[in-house]
């Protein structure tokens, strides 16, 4: 019956368009231009469940905040190898002692559950006190997460002109650089722990311009800010002149996938542009693409690109749909006005809506459950404290496993096409409000 519905649902969302507008303000962090808020608008189209429903008004924010305080901290032991029963793939130590998957990469018979598949990822990627707290916290229960970085917290703020976005000038950027050449030291010493625990580098490209620029950007555009963040991660030592920094143990080679600023782009129309120059970077996945229909879901190819679409899910707490991203949450809370007397109650709010999510999917599909967040201090620091939570409660438990997304795309390509199928078919979870 449920496929079936499922099935039904599809036709009737290829007749049925909603329009939501997307408002936000961009927010000063420690290292960007003293500009003063700019207030973008974005319209984007998304097909509920129901008709009826119309999807809050949020947004992916135009700032995340790169924030340099923290101690640099040593690398957590890595763990051996998975061990093979003959079902399993072999897991060989990756080079210079770089901690291996943590994911059971074992082929599932079918109508077998599949493990419930956490990903905890972070915009920018750029404040050390937080990315170590979540380090320490995912290293007690041997879990991963992705950071995407922008690219711009490589450069020092004095190299700021090596930078040209498209149809701006040198040196112009909505979320500022990377300081001095202290702070982008300590960046490197912060993302080479990352990536030898095991956690996974993406791209959350470089200018984070919003209100439509993504959107009008054409291939070659695209092609010019993929190649100046990875040139960014590769060539930092010798564009910041610091020729006796440390060398960055990942490269661009790495760089697998990435989410959009803003989540520009990638529409329907402008995706097959982006994903002929995601295959042109060997890129394998993007998130940036707000979901076809409610619900928590498998990610699907589309274009010859792993797509792990923007969850637009039901919220208990909230009592509506919303779409799961920690600057969504706040505009879907006040209207993403700083209000931080009201960031214990926001905190809670967050916090449930993840237990939710993740008692859905465990119980249900077992999709990949998304945990898109920025490392910020909005509304009084309401969302890094529940995301840790949420990771400190939830990772480690039976049959979970807090991962990234190429381990994911590892595991999900060692599955035999008709039981990924399955997967994929199965109806999504969190899609509305319980009945009965």
């Amino acid at each position: 019956m449920r496929q079936t519905r499922f099935v039904i649902l599809g036709l009737v969302l290829a007749l049925a368009v909603a329009t939501g507008i997307l408002i936000y303000q961009s927010r000063s962090s420690s290292n960007e231009a003293d500009n003063g808020p700019v207030v973008v608008t974005q319209t984007k189209t998304r097909q509920p469940t129901d008709p009826a429903s119309t999807p809050d008004t949020s947004g992916d924010p135009a700032t995340s905040e790169p924030g340099t305080s923290g101690p640099a901290s040593t690398d957590p032991a890595t763990s051996d190898p998975a061990t093979t029963d003959g079902s399993e793939t072999s897991v060989v130590n990756p080079p210079d002692g770089r901690a291996p998957t943590n994911l059971p990469m074992k082929k599932l018979k079918k109508g077998q559950k599949p493990p419930q598949f956490i990903i905890f990822s972070f915009d920018g990627a750029g404040n050390s006190e937080k990315l170590n707290s979540f380090m320490d916290t995912a290293a007690t229960t041997d879990s991963r997460f992705t950071g995407f970085l922008t690219g711009l917290y490589m450069l020092t703020d004095d190299k700021a002109t090596d930078y040209t976005g498209p149809g701006r000038n040198p040196g112009e950027s909505s979320v500022g650089f990377g300081g001095d050449a202290t702070e982008v030291q300590q960046r490197v010493t912060d993302w080479n722990r990352m990536w030898a625990a095991g956690n996974e580098m993406g791209t959350h490209y470089n200018g984070h311009f919003c209100g439509g620029s993504g959107d009008a950007w054409t291939q070659a555009d695209w092609t010019s800010e993929l190649d100046q963040a990875f040139k960014f991660v590769d060539d930092y030592k010798a564009l910041d002149d610091l020729p006796d920094a440390q060398t960055m143990k990942f490269t661009s080679a790495d760089v697998k996938g990435g989410r959009t600023p803003c989540l520009e782009g990638v529409s329907d129309e402008n995706f097959p542009n982006m994903a002929a120059v995601w295959k042109a970077h060997n890129m394998t996945y993007d998130t940036s693409k707000p979901a076809p229909y409610n619900g928590i879901f498998w990610p699907k190819m589309l274009d010859g690109i792993w797509e792990f679409y923007m969850p637009y899910v039901y919220s208990p707490s909230f009592k509506g749909m919303v779409t799961a991203m920690d600057y969504n949450f706040w505009v879907k809370f006040n209207g993403g006005a700083e209000e931080p007397d009201t960031a214990p109650q926001l905190r809670k709010i967050v916090q449930e809506t993840y237990e939710y999510m993740y008692d859905q999917a465990y119980n249900g599909n077992r999709a990949p459950i998304l945990i898109a967040n920025h490392l910020n201090n909005w509304n009084g620091n309401s969302f890094n404290p529940a995301a840790l939570a949420f990771m400190k409660e939830t990772c480690g438990k039976k049959d979970t496993y807090c991962t990234t997304y190429q381990d994911v795309i590892a595991w999900m390509e060692l599955q035999d096409p008709a039981v990924l199928k399955d997967l994929q078919d199965a109806y999504p979870v969190a899609e509305q409000a319980p009945t009965g």
